[in-house]
């Protein structure tokens, strides 16, 4: 009867008969709640911390790859300086092969010249001796 009278009043006992505002199975309930939550929180931190680590992870992977980046835009650029490099000297060395090729032409219209000089004065000489 002394707990109708208090359930009434909105006070109840518990299984350890201490006095309660709230109803026992109520109480179970809250308790429950408390413990999922804890467990909620307790799940949401160790994801923040897989989060955290995946973002790092991914934050070192884009470094990683960047770096990467920058060394293939170094090496195109190396690539592209050399073949620029092989041009010009190929021009360098047609120019060279042209050169040499009129100085060889010079040459030898020079040593045609020469043989025939050297003909006509051959020609001069017999006819000198041949003539004394």
């Amino acid at each position: 009867m002394a707990r109708e009278l208090l359930g009434g009043a909105g006070l109840h006992f518990d299984e350890l008969n201490k006095l309660r505002v709230l109803e026992p199975g109520v109480a179970q309930q809250t308790a429950e709640l408390r413990e999922e939550c804890k467990a909620f929180v307790d799940k949401i931190a160790e994801f923040q911390k897989i989060v955290g680590s995946l973002i790092e992870l991914v934050d070192q992977l884009a470094k990683a790859a960047e770096s990467e980046k920058m060394k293939a835009i170094g090496a195109r650029n190396l690539l592209k300086s050399i073949a620029k490099q092989r041009e010009a000297q190929q021009q360098q060395l047609q120019a060279l092969i042209t050169e040499k090729k009129m100085q060889l032409e010079r040459y030898r219209v020079e040593y045609e010249t020469l043989c025939k000089i050297e003909a006509d004065q051959n020609e001069f000489i017999d006819q000198f001796i041949f003539q004394k």
